[in-house]
């Protein structure tokens, strides 16, 4: 799946965030975005990539969407605690990013908010979804295979 498949998908989401009553004016939908690592120099580069992605699909943080940031700093064992804060502000979608750790606490969080993940290993294995074509559940995203794809690198260029 490209960025620009995930970005899709991510406004997809958007789309079917519920609106307030005809009378009110509509709730500006919350996006929660959790990462595992700190927010140093390489988690803003993907936080910057995030936002530039939302602005293609025409969503700006602070004039139509909101963005709630949960940062587990390296400290794994904050995980849980940051996405039950997620959840229990009812954001329409999750961002997991920083490998498997973000989406598999998000995931045991809730099972109806949309799980958007970036991943680096098999999220099959890994339980996020049932399969990679079907993913079925509240989760889908990206992964690069990583292991994977370092054994076949290996495996092919062999003299």
């Amino acid at each position: 799946m490209t960025r620009r498949e995930f970005i899709t998908l991510l406004g997809s989401a958007a789309a079917a965030w519920p609106l307030a009553g005809r009378a009110q004016q509509p709730a500006m939908p919350v996006v929660g975005f959790l990462k595992s690592l700190s927010p140093n120099n390489l988690a803003q580069l993907t936080r910057e990539s995030f936002l530039q992605g939302l602005k293609e699909a025409g969503f700006v943080d602070g004039q139509n969407v909101t963005i709630e940031y949960r940062w587990a700093e390296g400290h794994y064992d904050r995980l849980p605690e940051l996405a039950a804060d997620l959840v229990h502000r009812q954001v329409a979608v999750i961002a997991a990013t920083g490998g498997e750790p973000s989406p598999q606490v998000v995931k045991a969080a809730t099972q109806t908010i949309p799980i958007v993940f970036m991943a680096n290993g098999d999220p099959v294995a890994a339980g996020l979804v049932s399969s990679l074509n079907q993913p079925g559940g509240n989760a889908t995203g990206v992964t690069i295979f990583g292991m994977m794809a370092v054994g076949k690198r290996r495996s092919c260029c062999a003299s």
